[in-house]
């Protein structure tokens, strides 16, 4: 078995294996309004997977636990505020990628927020050009008034493992 790798390494490890998950779950978003099971399994499987061979087992063990937490904040937002449950999904599967110290938390607390206004922001500005929309005419969230939150979610996956393999 191998050694577990510096906090950078893994980070880096699981950034190249997330990356066309992430792709993958931003474009279904966006055609679609959904994120698809097979992507939220797939998360789960690299996690599973990789994280038990660059992760020490204990630290692999317990970040299992940051899925279920997120996952029951998400239920709940689910029920009380029309949360997506793809949306659920994803970030539950996501959370045991991400470094709960509290220099990893604040990282999430600032990269969620900001990522969510830039997504927002960039998404209602491309569907307003007809150049744009045109490109894609059949992207349901063109139409839609609720946002894709898959982006910004599959993006403060995706940033904050680049981040913590560039502090390494």
């Amino acid at each position: 078995m191998m050694a577990p790798l510096p906090p950078a390494g893994q980070a880096l490890v699981f950034l190249i294996a997330v990356t066309p998950i992430c792709a993958w779950a931003i474009f279904t978003d966006l055609k679609y309004m959904k994120i698809r099971n097979a992507a939220v399994l797939a998360l789960l499987a690299v996690f599973a997977l990789i994280g038990a061979v660059v992760l020490p087992v204990e630290l692999w063990l317990w970040r299992w636990s940051n899925a279920a937490v997120v996952l029951a904040i998400g239920v709940l937002l689910h029920l009380r505020a029309g949360f997506g449950a793809g949306d659920v999904k994803f970030a539950a599967a996501a959370a045991p990628f991400l470094d709960t110290s509290l220099p990893g938390l604040q990282l999430i607390f600032l990269l969620l927020p900001v990522l969510t206004v830039a997504a927002l922001l960039t998404h209602r500005a491309a569907r307003a050009l007809p150049a744009l929309r045109g490109c894609a005419p059949d992207w349901v969230s063109w139409h839609r008034a609720d946002f894709p939150f898959g982006i910004p979610l599959a993006a403060t996956l995706w940033f904050s493992l680049a981040l913590s393999a560039l502090a390494g």
